[in-house]
């Protein structure tokens, strides 16, 4: 039985903030006008349509199952490769073109506790406790064993696709430092993701911060000890104590401006400044892109590159071919 379904709750979460949506445009738009801030965002986004069925506004996002149908792709993998391959050898200087994988933790124990008291309680009682008595969710929630099965279960898609229909192995790996997405990354690419290759831990890729238990996370020294035989290297600049998190909770409107730091942190790996284009090289060696993070910061995500909302279950995840064009000043 499939655990990744989207719930009433993932729903909410996909599509109860959709005023950040339009925020965000108007940001853009006020920002590129602004010397002091259009450099916070040099590269504009689009969904390159076609590839995945997510992508598509009649997919049902709270019916459509990825995992039983190929992720949901429109294509084989050897022709999507390839697309992609021509898309980025024929793009222009200051176009490039990614596949980002936008995976959620899965079912942590404080997902447990907003389903047992609802959404309301959960804001405005038991979020800014460690436990309720029965369950400890925070700080830095652990995933349950229902967490851990859909991670598992996110393995035996991803090693279906890879070993029986082709698909590439991602070729960077990034990951938000909260614990239940740290391990639903090592459930689902455990064995599959070479030894060698680092995920690498971003704080950008978090939830939002501040005020609920289980958004603090540990300190660099216990994520360290917890992870490090795994393959895992912070960011630079990574400090021991979470100095991010306070009595007041980030809002959706700071959040969507940190995730969109991050996507410009990502294509801007590949700018070459000296010649003032993509360096085509880079390019085509970083062109599959896996994240694993948060519902919230999925939907900022799919806000930046201009996806359409999609329900994500705990565990779930979503494919996005993704058009990124920099600005040339």
């Amino acid at each position: 039985m499939s655990l990744l379904i989207p719930s009433i709750q993932d729903r909410h979460d996909a599509l109860g903030h959709l005023d950040v949506r339009e925020w965000f445009a108007e940001t853009v738009t006020k920002a590129l006008q602004d010397e002091k801030s259009r450099d916070n965002f040099k590269w504009s986004f689009e969904v390159v349509p076609g590839f995945f069925a997510q992508s598509d506004e009649k997919t049902d996002d709270v019916k459509f199952n990825y995992a039983f149908n190929n992720i949901g792709r429109l294509k084989s993998w050897d022709d999507l490769i390839e697309e992609l391959k021509d898309l980025n050898r024929n793009a222009k200087p200051n176009e490039v073109y990614k596949l980002v994988t936008c995976a959620r933790h899965g079912e942590g124990f404080h997902n447990i506790v907003v389903d047992k008291y609802g959404i309301q309680a959960w804001s405005e009682k038991w979020s800014h406790l460690n436990t309720d008595g029965e369950l400890e969710y925070g700080p830095d929630t652990m995933l349950s064993e229902k967490g851990i099965e859909q991670a598992r279960q996110n393995h035996e898609v991803w090693e279906k696709e890879i070993k029986e229909h082709g698909a590439p192995l991602p070729d960077k790996f990034y990951v938000s430092p909260l614990q239940r997405s740290m391990w639903t990354l090592q459930y689902t690419w455990e064995g599959l993701r070479s030894a060698d290759q680092k995920a690498v831990i971003v704080e950008k890729l978090r939830e939002r911060y501040g005020s609920h238990t289980c958004n603090k996370r540990s300190t660099k020294s216990i994520i360290e000890k917890r992870f490090s035989e795994y393959g895992y290297e912070f960011e630079d600049g990574f400090s021991e104590e979470d100095s991010l998190h306070t009595d007041e909770q980030e809002t959706h409107h700071h959040h969507c401006v940190r995730t969109n730091d991050f996507c410009q942190e990502l294509f801007e790996k590949d700018w070459d400044s000296q010649a003032n284009a993509v360096d085509r090289e880079k390019a085509l060696a970083n062109t599959f892109i896996s994240t694993t993070s948060h519902a919230g910061t999925i939907s900022e995500l799919l806000t930046v590159f201009n996806h359409r909302p999609f329900a994500i279950s705990t565990g779930g995840m979503i494919p996005v071919v993704v058009k990124a064009t920099r600005r040339i000043d």
